[in-house]
């Protein structure tokens, strides 16, 4: 499908990556992995034409259609669900503009037998076949059964864009790439903002997928149940196995120690070799052989071993001073957006040092409570934060608010005070940004460096709570792991929002699921909340699976029989079309023949019966038109 030959691209005099070749085949469930800034996106962007590399070719297949899920969306404000969503069809809507200005045409026009008129008729019928052939009568049908599977309902559909979080937002997005029909699936991080329930929902989609598919993810678990290939770019090169994400681990490793291995015994093999050429060089005797060694060893093609970028953060989160037993007091705590109720009498305890995990879908009121907990929000209710709490927060967008005309070290300093000013260098290595890393300036950075400077600015106020919001988003796997250990080993208080299962294995105790306004507790980790909602999901699907059943049945049914009658009253249609053709022909020859010669014409036998005989069909064939006509406008 895609073939990529020696692909090079620079910035700043140095290289991204140089000289790449793979190969994309159908079928392909490639993760395209590496830390934050080694070229995971702009690769994307090369393969989606969106950007051109320094050198090297991208060969395609005649017809390709490529679809590409960006990080960042950009939604044009004002449009509906629907609207949005239909701009998947760009060609239909454009093929719907053609037929409207035809229509129009030959409504406002007498001239029934000129040249143009008939280029009309036959452009109506070509426009009609091609609309017919992409699906035109059954786009908006598809439309709304993709969106109900993706968790939107009926009463979403008219609600403008703008007024739904990011992650139904990232629904949308997809929405619009499955009704495409792409044949390859560029997806970059495609689960940030996406709940729990929606990346397994994305998975299974995924898994079932038969084009060719590349995700940029830090979801080491998302990668394991979606990839069959694994693509790692390091230090400007790539390594390419037919594995998901942790068994390419272990494969690299195994390889890596093989030729380790090798390394060591043509090592050997070399160093023996030039005790020989050093001992037949002192005899003149020997000096012919001492010569055909050192040519021998010059031809030896040494053995490289893969390397390895193990630069990691360095984090820990110390506790400013320790607080009172209870850090915060919820009771009856409410929350709306005009007449959208969020949360609604919320009761909820924080103890010191507990670890707590909210999960929910979104637009639950996750964050919401997180926002209202730190300050940010107003409420109705009782919120009461208990002695010496020190809360430090981490939004979910809290690399949005860094200021992309600094650089990195001027963002740190300008955010310090006096007593930790002269820590700023230390704590920018800390989190990777060392030498000149420092001067680079905001707007430069990749998703994940940003976050990585957001998490080091927080370092710089005192804090025993920590409340963060989705802080793996865009963060590469092994900076996650070291957030997830720096986490593990925080003493104080921690409340997190997140929808990475992995990130949350072991890291909390308690989890809150959001729903329906309201929040239901449980006593455990994240795995002890997925065994019992999948519990609970399956008791939902026995007492509702007849009722499923029947109603699959007879949507299939309708399903049929709507296209049945589709297909009926469009022959019926081109049937009264053809005759109201003809009759006019008819008409028109007879009014030419009036002005021809009125008396000869009026002379022959029962002439005014057959004309207004003619008329008055043509007037019954014009009224049935147009009942079929708002017939099958209805159906479709």
């Amino acid at each position: 499908m895609l073939n990529i030959h020696n692909l090079s691209v620079a910035f700043g005099g140095e290289y991204l990556f140089e000289e790449i070749a793979f190969r994309l085949n159908a079928g392909d469930r490639v993760g395209l992995i590496g830390k934050n800034g080694a070229g995971k996106s702009t690769l994307l962007k090369l393969l989606s034409k969106e950007m051109a590399a320094d050198s090297g070719t991208i060969a395609m297949e005649k017809d390709i259609k490529i679809g590409f899920l960006k990080q960042d969306i950009d939604f044009e404000l004002g449009r509906t669900v629907l609207e949005e969503s239909y701009q998947a069809f760009y060609e239909l809507k454009s093929l719907e503009s053609q037929l409207d200005r035809i229509n129009q045409e030959l409504a406002e026009r007498t001239d029934y037998e000129s040249e143009s008129y008939n280029q009309l008729m036959i452009d109506l019928t070509d426009v009609t076949h091609r609309y017919e052939i992409l699906g035109g009568y059954n786009y908006q049908g598809d439309t709304e059964k993709v969106l109900l599977g993706l968790g939107f309902r009926r009463n979403d559909f008219d609600k403008v864009t703008d007024t739904f979080s990011g992650g139904w937002r990232m629904r949308i997005e997809l929405a619009k790439l499955l009704l495409q029909n792409n044949d390859v699936l560029l997806l970059d991080e495609p689960t940030n903002h996406l709940d729990i329930e929606s990346i397994i929902w994305l998975e299974q989609f995924l898994r079932n997928y038969a084009g060719a598919v590349v995700i940029v993810s830090h979801d080491k678990m998302f990668l394991d149940n979606v990839t069959n290939r694994t693509i790692e770019i390091s230090l400007g090169r790539i390594y390419d196995y037919n594995k998901p994400y942790s068994k390419f681990l272990e494969l690299r490793g195994e390889i890596k120690e093989q030729q380790l291995n090798a390394q060591k015994n043509q090592e050997k093999q070399i160093q023996q070799t030039e005790k020989l050429i050093e001992k037949f060089r002192a005899k003149a005797t020997k000096a012919s052989m001492a010569q055909s060694l050192i040519k021998k060893l010059d031809k030896i093609e040494r053995i490289e071993v893969d390397e390895d970028d193990n630069s990691v953060m360095n984090v820990r989160f110390p506790v400013s001073i320790t607080p009172g037993k209870v850090v915060a007091e919820l009771e009856n705590l409410s929350k709306n957006y005009g007449e959208k109720q969020v949360l609604e009498g919320i009761d909820l305890l924080v103890e010191r040092s507990s670890k707590t995990a909210f999960v929910g879908q979104n637009g639950q009121g996750k964050t919401t409570l997180a926002k209202v907990m730190v300050g940010e929000l107003e409420f109705e209710g009782h919120l009461k934060i208990g002695h010496n709490v020190q809360i430090g927060y981490f939004a979910q967008n809290q690399a949005e608010y860094l200021d992309g005309s600094k650089t990195v070290l001027d963002t740190m300093i300008d955010a310090a005070n006096e007593r930790n000013r002269s820590k700023v260098r230390d704590i920018l290595g800390s989190f990777l940004f060392r030498g000149d890393e420092v001067d680079k300036y905001v707007k430069v950075l990749s998703g994940g460096e940003r976050n990585r400077l957001a998490l080091a600015k927080l370092l710089l106020q005192p804090f025993n709570v920590l409340v963060m919001d989705e802080p793996t988003n865009h963060l590469d796997i092994k900076s996650k792991n070291v957030l997830k250990q720096a986490l593990q080993n925080f003493e104080g208080t921690l409340i997190l929002v997140s929808h990475d299962r992995d990130f949350l294995q072991g890291l909390t105790n308690k989890v809150y699921e959001f729903k329906d306004g309201n929040i239901k507790e449980y006593l455990g980790d994240i795995d002890f909340y997925l065994e019992q909602r999948k519990a609970e999901d399956f008791r939902k699907i026995e007492k509702g699976d007849k009722k499923v059943q029947v109603e699959k049945v007879q949507v299939k049914e309708n399903d049929y029989q709507t296209q049945k009658k589709l297909k009926s009253l469009k022959n019926k249609l081109s049937s009264v079309e053809k005759k109201i053709s003809q009759l006019e022909k008819e008409i028109a020859s007879i009014d030419h023949d009036l002005l021809l010669d009125y008396d000869k014409t009026i002379a022959k036998s029962g002439f005014f019966d057959e004309y207004q005989g003619k008329k008055n069909l043509l007037e019954s064939l014009m009224e049935d038109w147009e009942k079929i006509s708002n017939e099958l406008e209805s159906l479709n």
